[in-house]
């Protein structure tokens, strides 16, 4: 199959996406924002653009996997690349099969008992360091960016969804009960590591802002009561956001599931610059724009479930739909609703770009 060929002559400006996304500017047409691209989507678009795929090889970082990675951001039609990696926190999870994965496999969080369930286990964890070898993607990256292209970065994995999985989500449940102390021990071991890690990628060239993912959420609620989500986690993002902000950088959340009960705490305390990931079935992302819309910015909000089993042409007309309602509104960018994953066809994933840029 023969995809839409993307922009032959990008014109990146990412200071033109934090105008528009942090309300300093109403652009033209909204800018472009994607948290997550797998690389089952991306592999035959570059191939279609006659670029040989080179997978992802650990320990590599000059691999021609972040020459195609940053091309294929560039040739998209987006402002800025977004890449995240995480601090090597080992933790149980279950495999299984994927057929759409380029590996066919993916893993599952553990939701019992995690590998941290006493103090004993807590003690005998092995704790990762921040080293420097961490970072050596996100200079590559920074250090090959085209004119006008920022880099937009995380750790990867949020304090929540950390110390989840290495808890285990039901374990965790009881332990904020049975062993609160135990659970504030394991959010400053996680939190304190990230704080550091912050302190190296804040330093990194070309840093456009901090896009935080943390889902914290499934379709009815949180998944935690939100006065333990506001005691244990919550003033960590407030801690990323605040050291983001002191560089003069926008703080984005990514956070799946229903957690609008927490979105005052998160304007407001956390200070958050703008949301991602939108479920229609939640809250779109146009009635969250007229909820929030004038003091943080709505980022995406294509639903995945349209980019998955909908035809391009229906694809289409949803995107123009969300552009009309949004777009001029302001702090708006277009994207999917939470990510491109790999059961997106690549047909739909470009149709939704090609309605967007025009």
């Amino acid at each position: 199959m023969t995809y839409r060929a993307p922009l032959c002559h990008p014109r990146p400006d990412v200071r033109n996406f934090l105008d528009a996304v942090l309300g300093r500017k109403l652009p033209e047409r909204p800018p472009l924002v994607e948290y997550i691209v797998d690389d089952a989507v991306m592999r035959p678009i570059l191939e279609d653009m006659g670029r040989e795929w080179v997978p992802f090889r650990e320990g590599d970082p000059e691999a021609g996997y972040w020459d195609n990675f940053i091309e294929f951001w560039f040739r998209m039609g987006y402002d800025f690349v977004r890449f995240e990696i995480s601090l090597l926190f080992p933790s149980r999870s279950r495999l299984g099969e994927d057929p759409t994965k380029l590996d066919r496999s993916r893993s599952w969080a553990e939701t019992q008992r995690g590998l941290i369930a006493t103090w004993e286990d807590y003690e005998r964890y092995p704790w990762p360091e921040v080293e420097d070898f961490l970072f050596r993607h996100f200079e590559y990256i920074s250090g090959h960016l085209p004119d006008g292209m920022g880099l937009v970065a995380c750790h990867a994995g949020g304090i929540y969804e950390h110390v989840s999985d290495l808890m285990g989500y039901e374990n965790l449940c009881m332990a904020l009960y049975d062993a609160p102390g135990l659970v504030e021990a394991v959010c400053e071991a996680v939190g304190s590591r990230m704080v550091r890690f912050y302190d190296k990628l804040l330093q990194i060239d070309r840093l456009a802002a901090i896009f935080q993912g943390d889902d914290m959420g499934f379709r009815s609620g949180p998944l935690l009561s939100p006065e333990h989500l506001r005691r244990f986690f919550l003033p960590w993002h407030r801690k990323f956001a605040d050291m983001a902000h002191e560089r003069g950088l926008p703080y984005f959340l990514h956070s799946c599931g229903n957690i609008y009960v927490l979105m005052e705490d998160l304007i407001e305390e956390v200070g958050i610059d703008a949301k991602h990931s939108f479920e229609d079935v939640i809250l779109p992302a146009y009635e969250f724009q007229q909820r929030y819309g004038d003091r943080v910015g709505t980022l995406g909000g294509v639903d995945v479930d349209v980019l998955g089993r909908r035809t391009p042409q229906e694809v289409r007309r949803y995107v123009r739909d969300l552009i009309e309602r949004c777009a001029s509104k302001g702090r708006f960018a277009v994207g999917s609703g939470n990510s491109i994953p790999s059961y997106v066809t690549p047909e739909n994933y470009l149709t939704m770009l090609d309605e967007a840029l025009k």
